[in-house]
Parts: structure tokens; sequence; C-alpha cells
């Protein structure tokens, strides 16, 4: 029988995420986390689809994250976009379905690990246009090698309900041209990291210059391949504090931060293009595990 492309119901929510869960080492799983998928529910801000087979069994999911901060860069993101079945006529329905929710969006974006060729040849067939790449770089174990803070210059912790503002200026404008990062993120965004399940105590840092927030760094918690890891991220400057070697020195405090914390490895994304960056990574001991290649599918 025909495989059926159903709007995800409360009746198969538990099927939903726990086909996320069979699938998520396959496609990128940013958001498939156990604490989102204990968080998700069914709502207008995140449309799902799931195809069913004529078991009534469920053989492909694709989820589309377009809450408030995507829509302000008019823009969406999937959480999962995947079929067992490799079919590519359900690649198809399940995305025309989908973009059934682009209202003012002119964008669609999804990133494909490369453990997925498969998913990138499907994705490219479906119009699909590569907007970027991002390496996946890991450095273990954690030997932080020392740094010394110039003269004018401090790290203190982000404290929450003060800095929220300050985090939010340093952010934005360290990645206002970055790929990807172009859309600001806010105070409201911000207070909620210390309830996040990923927040370590004293892991938000941020370099100061006579008594003005010119850089942040944020360690959290994190797993690869099944083992804890710390995730490294992100990491900006203002940009007239770029090119000084700060970000070199903040990156070691936080390797320092997580060797303190117990932590053996750590991990980090960076662009393709920011190649400054990917190389100070490198130098410090990072190394290139895999890749995902962001598509973009214009809507408009």
């Amino acid at each position: 029988m025909d495989t059926r492309i159903l709007a995800l119901g409360p009746e198969r929510l538990e099927d939903f995420k726990a086909y996320c869960r069979k699938h998520r080492q396959e496609v990128d799983d940013s958001f498939l986390y156990e604490e989102d998928l204990a968080e998700f529910q069914i709502h207008e801000e995140h449309p799902t689809y799931i195809a069913v087979n004529g078991e009534g069994e469920l053989v492909g999911a694709a989820s589309m994250i377009a809450d408030a901060y995507q829509r302000r860069g008019k823009q969406a993101r999937f959480r999962i976009f995947h079929t067992e079945t490799g079919d590519a006529a359900v690649y198809r329905r399940l995305l025309e379905e989908i973009v059934k929710h682009g209202e003012g969006l002119t964008r669609l974006f999804i990133f494909v690990p490369s453990v997925n060729p498969g998913l990138m040849e499907r994705v490219a067939q479906l119009g699909f246009q590569v907007e970027r790449y991002s390496f996946l770089l890991v450095n273990e174990p954690l030997q932080p090698a020392p740094y010394a803070l110039p003269e004018g210059y401090s790290l203190r912790a982000f404290r929450p309900g003060e800095d929220e503002e300050a985090w939010c200026a340093v952010r934005n404008a360290g990645f206002a041209q970055l790929k990807g990062s172009q859309t600001p993120i806010t105070p409201d965004m911000v207070v909620k990291y210390p309830g996040e399940a990923d927040y370590l105590s004293g892991g938000m840092l941020f370099l100061i210059h006579e008594e003005r927030p010119v850089g942040i760094v944020r360690c959290s918690d994190d797993e690869y391949l099944d083992t804890p890891i710390m995730n490294i991220g992100p990491l900006a400057l203002l940009p007239e504090f770029q090119g000084k070697g700060l970000g070199r020195l903040l990156l070691r405090r936080a390797l320092e931060f997580g060797r303190e914390n117990g932590y053996a490895r750590a991990i980090l994304c960076v662009n393709a293009e920011n190649e400054r960056a990917k190389a100070l990574y490198l130098q410090e001991g990072f190394r290139e595990t895999e890749y995902a290649v962001n598509y973009r599918l214009d809507l408009r």
C-alpha cells in the first residue's frame, strides 16, 4: 500500500520521538537531544509531518523549526527530515507539506552530516542549494596551554539577571557577518540559558577591557558518540578587538574551565569560510572529525 503523509497528532507523538531517537545519528541532531525531545510538543512554530506505511508504521518524519528567532531572519530550519524508505517521492511529499507553513519566510535550511551522503543527494534533487560547510572539531585529551591577560583586561563569569544585554551586544556584533548567525539574539533568549539542561555554572565568561565587555565564550555540557563532552560556543569578540590574540585567550580559558570541571574532551563547530578561526582551533589541539553541509531552499 502507498505511504501516507500525515500531520503529527497527539496519538503519534511518542512514535515521532522514538523515530527521532532511532535515526538521529544519521541527521543533524542539534535539536534531537533527549531534553529537546522531552520538551517537544505539537505547535504551530514547529509544524511536523510523518510518513506512515501500509502497516501503520512510522517510516519518515519532517519537522520544521519556525520560532520567533528564526522568523526574525525570515527563515526556518529542519529539526529532522528523513525517511528510512529512502524513497525520493516520500521526501518530496514531506517537503511539500512543510513548505505550506512557510508564509513570511524566504529560506529553509537543513544541515546534512557527512555520514549521510544519500540525504545530501536527496535534498539536492529537491532543489536545495549548498549554503555553507561546517566542520566539527574535537580536542582530546584536554591539555590547555597557559595564557596571560594583557594589561587592562580581565575575565569574569556571566551574572544571570544582569548581563543578558551585554552578552547579546558582544555576540551580535561579533557574528554580524557570519553566515547562519546574522540574526541577532535577544536578552529574553539569553535569560533562559541558566535553566537549560546543558548549562554549566560559571561556564559563560566575559572578557572585559577597562570595565567594558568585549568578548564572550560559552562552555556547555554535551555528548558526542554517546560520551560526555564539553561544547564551546559561541566564542565572539567585538570587531575592533578581533585579530589581537584575544580569541586564543578565551579559547584557552574555556579549555581550562573544561578540565577544571572534569571534562576530558571538548567539541566545537566552525564555518568553512571562517578560516582564521579554524586555523586557531587546529593550532590549539583540535582535530577535524566530520563535516556537515548546510543546504538552502529558497521559498520565494
